[in-house]
Order: structure tokens, then C-alpha cells, then sequence
């Protein structure tokens, strides 16, 4: 009888940096699918024998030290064949895996199963030391990127989406909804995919997925602070509908330019953030931010667990010394109580407020943030009063088990910050140094979109994704009415799939009327224009809104760039793991082969990663037929 495994992609058991001075030689190389050339990152490297080991980046680089003579790497990756190599003479050592379809045969990868095979692990796994320094790190330097591994995800909470539907803009002219930067779906998609698991279905969030990735936008140039883009093309998954890209830049900003910074860490070190992907990665990813803070910023530190507690005052950037060794003394342990604690990381905050500056709290935790006494409502309440002082809040979300999803996301939106979700150091690279200014720093608030749909061109209309995020259309002009913050050098982009008047389609809203009229006018003068789509947002630092507006012509583009179809296959990946109703027949293949199109200019490989992301889900959807 086959015997039945799960499979994931980097489980390190204790692994160690070698101490035996044997070990003196550092092999170095790259791994890439033999069937596409494409880096292969997070694939398992050990030296056969040992449980010594470490794991390809996001451009499949790896290095590893070995012993002198005489050892043998072992290359492990789901859907591969597994390969082994003698180290001879050379010190690079670079890597061709073979597809292993048939393997599949001997995989079994389901909730269930992963859950029964997590509770025979132990609880916590020693996760590999870090092959780099974290200063090497901070300096651009690339390293394996572990992901960890508990007991269970049955205690995770996600709020319910559903999916948006067709509209008809007769009934419902216009199409309103706040901006998402938050990209928390995306690592923690990644996250479920690479232990062998697709992830639930509220988890994903379509937009999030897409504004993960950065777009080659227009810069701004005129008197606003982002530049608004567009193009229309034939939906993938159904050529008789168009897919409309909107896309918007935030103004780029050089780290020597970004006005001071007033940051009070906020961190969970109660007993659940014990697991080395919790309190140990969280420490690790503050350090690659304290590396990059300036003399005029300020850092506190505030934790809390049983109680709540300053541990570190608020103290110039360049005391780094200071400042890290603040955060290596932190231990996990006690209850959660996050009430008196964000209480007092406002109260610091507010004492050492910079005025023209970034003043904000950064949240981090695995969800579990019970506020004591208080109710959620309270402390939901309490930080949005908080956010009219100019103190921001930023989320970040580490482990899993007991991630709160839903929770963080609205403290997050309630703060006027964004929300991220750690699950590897290079997703801490990535936020914390790579977009530090889209992270930290708001160059726009309550940014809002409302598009009017032209009948006489558009059938019927849907927006993809934004579900949490839609607002009632008289909320548009309200200035009272909060809505999301774009960070410096930040893009978003939204998509609409439209109806053409004239298509019979499957997918119109409603039947017509049998015993009055439709309310449809006889004709209708425009037939240039597709739709207008308005924007709103604040200053920093103002609360009256200011508006503009652009018109999106009835046609289609003659060339389609990367932005648009890399935004169409990120769209198409997240409906067929959602099991979208408006997916049609299009395939993982065909999404697989669009993204490859598509994938442009990959500075920092995270387009490539999601095309192997894409091409596991396959693999993992196929087990559970």
C-alpha cells in the first residue's frame, strides 16, 4: 500500500548553523524548474544524512555551509523529483528539478489530513538560524525564507465574504468603495499553500492578492499626490465581458526626504507568541526597521501580556545598539491582555508627538488581542478617536493557530493604518525596508473611488474583490465617512468586469419586467463612454476632501501591458481558489500560462514565487478530486 504523506515545503527540524570546524566550505547555487526555467524559491536543501539544512530564496538562491569532503545535497520540492548531488570541486552547485506529476499518486494533501498528520508534530519546531545578518539583510542581501509549522488552524477566524455579484446600472448606476493597500491575503495564502494546504476560502481577498504586487504606473506630476490610470480588455475568463484595470501611484518618496518618525513598537508577548514563527521572527523583523531609522526618528517599545509595560522609552534612532538590545530581552509568557496596552502606547505616542512627522504605533501579534475589561466595541472606538490626534496604526500579524484575521484587519482600517502579515523574514524585508514609506507613511487619507456606470454602453458590471471594503454611495461626499490610506509609493489597483450592451450573457442580474416597464430609456445619447470614474481623498493633515475625476472611453485597448494581464491572472488565481461562480472554464493552466506572460520585469522574484504558488495549488486541487 502507498504510503500517505503531507508534504510541505520547508519543515526544518533543528536546523543549525554547522559549529564543527570541519564544516569550513560554503556551497553556494540556484535551483529552477527544468520545465519552465522559472527560480524555484523555499525548496528543501539538506545534506544527506543530517538534518542540517536551509531553503531557496524567492530567486531560488541558496548557500549552505557543508564539511570539507565527501557531502551529498539533497533537493526536495512538492510536484518535483527529488534529486541528489556529491559536492565535488566547485562551490557552486546550481540546480534543474524535474516535474513529478506521478508523484501525486503517492500525495494526499487535505485540511483534514494536514490537521490529523500537525497534531503527531511536535508543537514547536526549531526553525533554522538565519544563513545572513540581519544587517546583510537590511542591506539587500537575500536568505532562505522559513516557514513554519503548528498544531492547528481551526481556531483562525476570517470574516465571511461574498463574492460581488453583477449589477445592472440602470437599478444601480453607480459603484462606490474605499481603497485597500492592506496585501495581509496574500503572504497568508502563501503561507497555507507552502504546509500543503489550500487555504479557506473567506482568507482569500481578491484585492489584497492583486495590490500585493507593484505595478509600472505613471508617476504623478500634477498638483495631486497619485496618478490614475486605465485600460480595457476582454476578461480572460470570458471574452464576450470586458475587464476594466484601474490603477493608481502614489507619490514616490526618498527615504532622506520622509519627515521624522514617532514609532512606538506595540508588541504581544503574551504565551501564545512562544512558537518561533510568533515573538522570535517578530524580533528578527523589527531589527531589519530599527536598521533603517535615522537620528531625528524615535523608537518606544511597549508590551503586554498579563499587564502592559514601557520597556523601552522613547529613544533616537541611532542609539540602534540601544534599541535592539530592548528587543532581544523580550520573552513570551502570560495572558493577552491588549487593552492597557494600546492605551499606553497612544498615551507615549502622544507625549512625544512630532508635529509635521510620521506618528504611529505598530501593532504586532497573532490576533489573539483580548482587550480585558473593555469590549471590542470600546477599543475599536478608542483608536478611531485616537487617529483624528494624528496617531496612525499599523498592524502586523505573525504565526498561525490562532490568527485573527478579521480582528487586525479593523484595527488596522479604524487606526487609518494598513495591515500586513509576516510569515517569513523576506515578507519582513519586504514591508519593514523595501516599502517603508508605503508602510509608514501617509501621503493621502480616506481615499475613496465611486465609478457611474454609462447604460447605454454597460450591460451590467462587477467589481472584483473590495467586498469589505464597499460603501453606501451617498457616502462618497461625506467627509465624515473613513476611508483608506495610501502610503508613499504605494499602488492600487481595482478591476471591473462589464457586460457590453448588445452580449447575451449568462450573468445578467435580473430578468425584465412582465407587468411594467423596465424603466429602461427608449435612447441613450452617449455611447462614447464606458464610465466615469471620481475620486476622493484628504490631505494628511486636512479633513475637507478634494476631488477629481476621469472618463474611461467605450473601447478596447489595442495593446494590453504586464499591468493588465498580470492583474488578471492574480484576479483569476484568487476566483478559482475561491470557486468563483463567474470562473467559467478557465483552468489553473490557463491562469498559470497568463501570469507566465505576463510576469515583466521580477527585480525581487515575488511574480515568479506566485507562479509556483499557483502551479502548487494546481497540484493541491487535483489531490482532492
Amino acid at each position: 500500500m502507498k504510503q500517505v504523506l503531507i508534504i510541505m515545503m520547508t519543515l526544518f527540524i533543528g536546523f543549525h548553523k554547522p559549529i564543527d570546524n570541519n564544516f569550513s566550505r560554503t556551497i553556494r547555487g540556484k535551483v529552477i524548474g527544468a520545465d519552465d526555467g522559472l527560480p524555484l524559491p523555499q525548496v528543501t536543501v539538506l545534506i544527506k544524512g543530517t538534518n542540517i539544512g536551509t531553503a531557496t530564496d524567492l530567486e531560488g538562491n541558496y548557500s549552505l555551509q557543508v564539511p570539507d569532503k565527501g557531502a551529498t545535497l539533497v533537493f526536495r520540492y512538492l510536484g518535483y523529483k527529488t534529486r541528489e548531488f556529491k559536492v565535488g570541486n566547485s562551490n557552486v552547485l546550481n540546480v534543474r528539478l524535474m516535474p513529478d506529476v506521478n508523484s501525486l499518486g503517492e500525495v494526499v494533501v487535505t485540511g483534514a489530513a494536514a490537521k490529523r498528520r500537525q497534531q503527531r508534530l511536535e508543537r514547536k519546531q526549531e526553525a533554522f538560524e538565519e544563513a545572513l545578518s540581519l544587517q546583510g539583510n537590511a542591506n539587500g542581501m537575500s536568505m532562505p525564507s522559513p516557514t513554519y509549522m503548528e498544531d492547528d488552524v481551526s481556531n483562525e477566524s476570517y470574516s465571511e465574504i461574498s463574492e460581488n455579484g453583477f449589477n445592472s446600472p440602470f437599478k444601480n448606476p453607480y459603484s462606490t468603495f474605499s481603497i485597500d493597500v492592506d496585501a495581509a491575503s496574500y503572504s497568508n495564502i502563501r503561507r497555507f499553500i507552502n504546509q500543503g494546504m489550500l487555504p479557506p476560502k473567506d482568507a482569500v481577498k481578491i484585492e489584497e492578492m492583486i495590490n500585493y504586487f507593484d505595478y509600472e504606473y505613471d508617476t504623478p506630476q500634477g498638483k495631486h499626490p497619485f496618478n490614475v490610470q486605465h485600460e480595457v480588455g476582454k476578461a480572460p475568463w470570458n471574452e464576450d465581458h470586458y475587464l476594466v484595470h484601474i490603477g493608481i501611484q502614489g507619490e514616490k518618496i526618498e527615504m532622506d526626504e520622509l519627515p521624522a518618525s514617532n514609532i512606538v513598537f506595540l508588541l504581544d508577548v503574551s504565551g501564545s507568541m512562544s512558537s518561533e514563527n510568533k515573538l522570535p521572527l517578530l524580533k528578527k523583523s523589527l531589527k531589519l526597521l530599527v536598521n533603517e531609522l535615522r537620528a531625528e526618528d524615535r523608537v518606544s517599545i511597549v508590551v503586554y501580556a498579563g499587564a502592559a509595560g514601557e520597556v523601552l522609552p522613547s529613544t533616537p534612532g541611532n542609539e540602534k545598539k540601544k534599541i535592539l538590545k530592548a528587543l532581544e530581552n523580550l520573552q513570551a509568557g502570560g495572558s493577552t491582555a491588549g487593552g492597557a496596552g494600546i492605551k499606553l502606547a497612544y498615551s507615549i505616542a502622544e507625549e512625544h508627538f512630532i508635529e509635521g512627522g510620521n506618528n504611529r504605533i505598530i501593532l504586532a501579534t497573532d490576533g489573539d488581542f483580548n482587550v480585558g475589561a473593555s469590549s471590542d466595541e470600546a477599543m475599536e472606538d478608542l483608536i478611531e478617536k485616537k487617529r483624528k490626534s494624528g496617531v496612525y496604526l499599523t498592524v502586523l500579524g505573525f504565526g498561525m493557530g490562532n490568527y485573527k484575521d478579521s480582528k487586525m484587519e479593523i484595527l488596522a482600517d479604524k487606526g487609518n493604518g494598513n495591515h500586513a502579515y509576516i510569515d517569513n523574514i523576506l515578507e519582513a524585508k519586504k514591508v519593514l525596508v523595501n516599502e517603508f514609506g508605503g508602510t509608514l507613511f501617509t501621503i493621502a487619507k480616506d481615499v475613496k473611488l465611486q465609478v457611474e456606470f454609462n447604460p447605454g454602453t454597460v450591460q451590467a458590471y462587477r467589481l472584483i474583490g473590495y467586498e469589505n471594503r464597499l460603501l453606501a454611495d451617498e457616502d462618497f461626499n461625506n467627509d465624515k465617512k473613513d476611508a483608506g490610506e495610501l502610503g508613499a509609493g504605494h499602488t492600487v489597483t481595482a478591476l471591473y468586469e462589464v457586460i457590453p450592451v448588445g452580449v447575451n450573457s449568462s450573468f445578467k442580474p435580473v430578468d425584465d419586467l412582465k407587468y411594467q416597464p423596465n424603466g429602461q430609456p427608449k435612447v441613450v445619447s452617449n455611447t462614447t463612454d464606458l464610465m466615469t470614474v471620481k475620486l476622493r481623498y484628504k490631505q494628511p493633515d486636512e479633513d475637507k476632501s478634494i476631488y477629481l475625476d476621469t472618463v474611461i472611453k467605450n473601447k478596447l485597448n489595442n495593446y494590453l501591458s504586464n499591468n493588465f494581464n498580470w492583474s488578471a491572472a492574480v484576479a483569476s488565481f484568487g476566483m478559482l481558489m475561491r470557486e468563483s461562480d463567474y470562473i467559467n472554464e478557465f483552468q489553473y493552466h490557463d491562469a498559470i500560462q497568463l501570469a507566465k506572460r505576463s510576469k515583466g520585469t521580477d527585480g525581487n522574484g515575488y511574480r515568479a514565487e506566485m507562479i509556483k504558488l499557483m502551479e502548487m495549488a494546481e497540484l493541491l486541487k487535483k489531490s482532492e478530486e
